[in-house]
């Protein structure tokens, strides 16, 4: 399965697979070395077991040591099984343990490692109905961030905005978790509250937002109508890329074209993403037949090209997509292809900057590994991953405006349509 943001509360999978270069199975290969060691490298001794170090050759791999003697991982699980006065260890912990390490050895935030109840969550998340406080959360610069509160969710109503940093979770520091760590943390049962103690640009102190869980259920896309200077615009509003994406956004382009809109304005703030396939279906409603949508580069082989579909039912009609930090991953697909072909004007604030691409590897025991595999360029080949877009129109919408019920970024939105 490939993924196309950091998914935690709303993660979205794309079935697509990508074959694999051999530096990838040479990674994987590692992984599976690695836990075969720890299925096969004990035996019945004193304590239980008795530890059987095996040396792996590095074959072809340059700037690698030609050995790794793994001695040194068993002889430090030894000392600690030894003289720790806890003892016996669980082997189960320990397993997960040194995986988990293996696979953030990348220092890369997005691949990481899921135990089987944590890719349970993962993977009930992905239907857009679990029990948190609606909050989309991803790692950049080493900081756990708000990527994007959802809208109408406990976080949306407690005043959280994309860009927060979290510093601690009821109390406990955050600095060194995971992103699924920090989400196990903050997703609970319904009712119950939990404290984020957030640091926030502009504020002089970091503050606490206290926020009682709920039931999320998101539709991923609504619509309505606005008039302004005579003329119908159509506002669309998407909340991520996710199974019911593609057939909602049928719906609303239906009513757009039947009801003689003047215009689009397409919202993807605080969209952190989801599936690649969908974000390719939306591009071609405005992108034609056979035109490249978006690239993904691996670090071996041939670039793979995701061309339209080309219904383009939407070519002409007037668009202008809003984003902000918030608007990651698929979000910057659509509207990066968008602004190369000069199809929509962007206005608001520079997105999120997520442009890698995670495939989830299923392990046997109902574990998982979630690698980033490629990274993807716009149409005129314009690397999003940490760079992020830059709107056409920078309006910014501030704290103030939050509280204050004012949206400048939707307003001149409108009046560019309206124009």
């Amino acid at each position: 399965m490939k993924l196309f943001m950091e998914m935690n509360q709303t993660p979205t999978l794309d079935p697509t697979q990508t074959p694999g270069s051999s530096k990838r199975r040479w990674a994987v290969l590692i992984i599976i070395l690695l836990i075969a060691s720890y299925a096969f490298g004990y035996k019945s001794g004193n304590k239980g077991y008795v530890f059987q170090p095996t040396e792996f050759k590095i074959v072809n791999k340059e700037n690698q040591p030609q050995t790794i003697d793994y001695d040194l991982l068993w002889d430090a699980i030894g000392v600690v099984e030894g003289k720790y006065f806890g003892a016996p260890l669980d082997q189960q912990k320990v397993l997960y343990g040194a995986i988990k390490g293996a696979v953030e050895s990348t220092g890369d935030p997005y691949t990481t490692f899921f135990e089987p109840r944590a890719l349970e969550d993962f993977q009930i998340a992905l239907k857009g109905s679990f029990e948190g406080i609606g909050a989309e959360i991803g790692k950049r610069d080493g900081n756990l961030v708000i990527v994007a509160p959802l809208d109408d969710t406990p976080a949306d109503r407690a005043g959280v905005l994309a860009g927060d940093i979290i510093l601690k979770v009821d109390g406990e520091e955050a600095a060194s978790w995971s992103v699924e760590e920090a989400v196990s943390k903050i997703r609970g049962p319904k009712g119950e509250p939990v404290v984020l103690n957030i640091y926030r640009d502009g504020r002089i102190a970091p503050f606490d937002v206290s926020i009682v869980r709920d039931k999320i259920e998101i539709k991923s896309v609504t619509w309505d109508f606005k008039e302004m200077e005579g003329k119908k615009i159509a506002v669309i509003r998407l909340s991520r890329f996710g199974e019911d994406t593609q057939a909602l956004f049928d719906k609303a382009v239906n009513e757009v074209l039947t009801g003689g809109a003047d215009g689009i304005v397409l919202d993807l703030r605080n969209n952190p993403g989801g599936y690649l396939n969908t974000a390719v279906i939306l591009a071609s409603n405005w992108i034609s037949l056979g035109t490249n949508v978006v690239t993904e580069k691996h670090s071996e082989g041939e670039p793979t090209v995701y061309n339209s579909i080309g219904n383009n039912r939407l070519s002409g009609v007037k668009t202008v997509v809003l984003i902000n930090g918030g608007s990651a991953s698929a979000s910057e697909i659509l509207a990066g292809a968008l602004q190369d072909y000069e199809l929509a004007t962007l206005v608001g604030e520079k997105s999120f900057g997520k442009g890698s691409v995670q495939e989830l590897v299923d392990l046997k025991d109902g574990s998982a590994v979630k690698v980033t595999i490629a990274k993807w360029f716009t149409p005129k080949d314009r690397e999003i991953d940490k760079e992020g877009l830059h709107p056409d129109v920078e309006v910014f919408l501030t704290e103030d405006d939050f509280h204050n019920n004012r949206d400048p970024q939707m307003d001149k939105a409108l009046e560019i349509i309206s124009n």
